[in-house]
């Protein structure tokens, strides 16, 4: 850390930003730049904002509180993002960020400390190399990559520049999920072989497949970035309806089930890959919500899947989408069921958890935690030269978003695998595992059949059975399946092979 004035920090910004209206975008090159500095207790870490929209503002509120940071600089391809999030950080401090486009202006920036990223999912692994290759340090949010080999790429960033890199499954930090945690490991549940993650989030369609204009004043290559341009939009809406397309997101099953699938694998206690994956479900539902039969959401994610995960213990776990009505299960929509020989924990919000024994009594109760406490875990972190220390650093955000991405591969392979209930429940029943597969077959199709989805009428999509060797992190004889550990990038926004960051 270091002290800066207000005036070094615009002149340096202000020339930077001119360079590239002449010279075109800042390169990033592949050995980081900064070094770490002495710093005293009375300095500041300055922070690039990366990603205005929902989940950045959030991230703007937790470094507000926070008086070892501040805001300098806040990037987005929509000015008019960025222009909101500055307005709110100058009413809050009386000392407005520099506003940018391009993230590349920023990371030479000796001023900029960490960047802390909220875009989309497919921005992610890009901006974390190029900040840790430019010696900054990074909060990224979940999941941490858009595909397993980014996540891999971040990794061996991390370890290669000596950074922090926190990813945002901020649930490992709260108070009452690392005691309940302990207590499952502790044996109170006896011995542990699975653990089942819940999303069951109600998600409107986002809309009819369609032709849609850019909005005016967006820089749409920059939003883009490694995935292709899709001009014109196949959507309605730019900014956060991009979870539900592939290209972009990965469904919620990388959304809001990333967290739930980290702590269904923090309880588990595994610390690789699986060794066996397979998915079923769908996008399903939306024509019968509006009795037409014809009608195609602009969404190609699943909407409804169930995930088998295998590991060589002989653990399993198990992810559970829905996003039509449902009810909840033992009382959890959006949480985490773990299953002991003894009993079981319900963790059914960041914030609250509770442990039975095989009667339904509880036998302990475990609560407290926010956000803040992880982004304070990351701040102290990087202030301290700890990267050891960070609750979910990007190992761990690689291991957990791994999962999602399988499930999903899985599922794309099969997708035009279209079977009948009678078939699904051949399948699924060949599947080894801890779980009573057939018994949460039969409750997705329950599911489906109280929206109005009728199985027979309207088939599921079984995906591949699929082989994956945890020590070489690629799948098993199936050249298919690893093509789709990565993807294709645009030239000047390639996400580097881990051996290569």
């Amino acid at each position: 850390m270091k002290k800066f004035s207000r005036r070094a920090f615009l002149s340096d910004s202000f020339l930077a930003a001119a360079a590239i209206s002449v010279f075109g975008p800042v390169s990033v090159p592949q050995k980081a730049r900064a070094q770490d500095r002495p710093h005293g207790p009375n300095e500041t870490l300055g922070v690039m904002l990366v990603g205005c929209g929902g989940r950045g503002y959030d991230h703007t509120l937790e470094y507000l509180k926070d008086s070892r940071t501040r805001i300098l600089c806040v990037c987005d391809p929509d000015p008019a993002h960025s222009a909101r999030i500055a307005d709110y950080i100058e009413e809050r401090t009386q000392k407005r960020p520099f506003e940018i486009r391009d993230m590349r202006e920023g990371f030479d920036d000796r001023n900029i400390d960490i960047v802390s990223c909220a875009a989309p999912n497919h921005w992610h692994a890009l901006c974390g190399v190029w900040a840790m290759q430019a010696g900054k340090d990074t909060y990224l949010e979940k999941p941490i990559c858009h595909n397993v080999r980014e996540g891999q790429a971040l990794a061996a960033a991390a370890r290669k520049y000596g950074r922090c890199c926190q990813v945002g499954t901020q649930g490992r930090s709260y108070s009452a999920v690392r005691p309940a945690a302990a207590y499952a490991a502790g044996g109170n549940l006896g011995e542990i072989s699975l653990t089942r993650g819940l999303c069951y989030k109600r998600r409107r369609s986002i809309g009819a497949l369609g032709v849609y204009p850019v909005p005016e004043g967006v820089d749409y290559s920059l939003w883009s970035g490694p995935a292709p341009v899709v001009d014109p939009m196949t959507r309605p809406k730019l900014h956060y309806d991009w979870h539900w397309q592939r290209l972009y997101g990965n469904g919620d099953m990388g959304n809001q089930g990333a967290h739930e699938i980290d702590l269904a694998r923090l309880f588990l206690g595994e610390t690789e890959f699986p060794a066996s994956v397979i998915s079923y479900g769908g996008r399903l539902g939306y024509q019968a919500e509006r009795n037409d039969d014809a009608y195609i959401d602009a969404g190609d994610t699943a909407n409804t899947e169930v995930s088998i995960f295998g590991y060589r213990s002989g653990r399993s776990l198990v992810f559970e989408t829905r996003g039509l009505e449902t009810d909840p299960l033992l009382d959890a929509k959006i949480g985490v069921i773990v299953y002991g020989s003894e009993g079981f924990i319900v963790e059914s919000d960041y914030g609250l958890a509770a442990a039975f024994d095989n009667d339904g009594n509880e036998t302990a109760r475990f609560t407290g935690g926010d956000d803040n406490d992880h982004f304070r875990n990351f701040v102290d972190c990087v202030a301290n030269r700890t990267p050891e220390k960070l609750s979910a650093d990007a190992r761990v955000g690689l291991l957990s978003a791994g999962l999602a991405h399988l499930g999903n591969i899985s599922y794309y392979m099969g997708e035009e695998n279209r079977v009948s209930p009678a078939e699904a429940e051949r399948v699924i029943s060949g599947i080894p595992g801890q779980d009573d597969n057939i018994a949460t077959l039969r409750r997705t199709f329950d599911h489906l059949a109280a929206n109005g989805v009728d199985p027979e009428r309207t088939p599921i999509s079984m995906g591949a059975n699929l082989k994956f060797d945890p020590d070489s992190e690629s799948f098993v004889g199936n050249s298919a399946a690893d093509a789709m550990l990565t993807r294709d990038y645009r030239d000047g926004f390639v996400v580097p092979n881990p051996e290569n960051v």
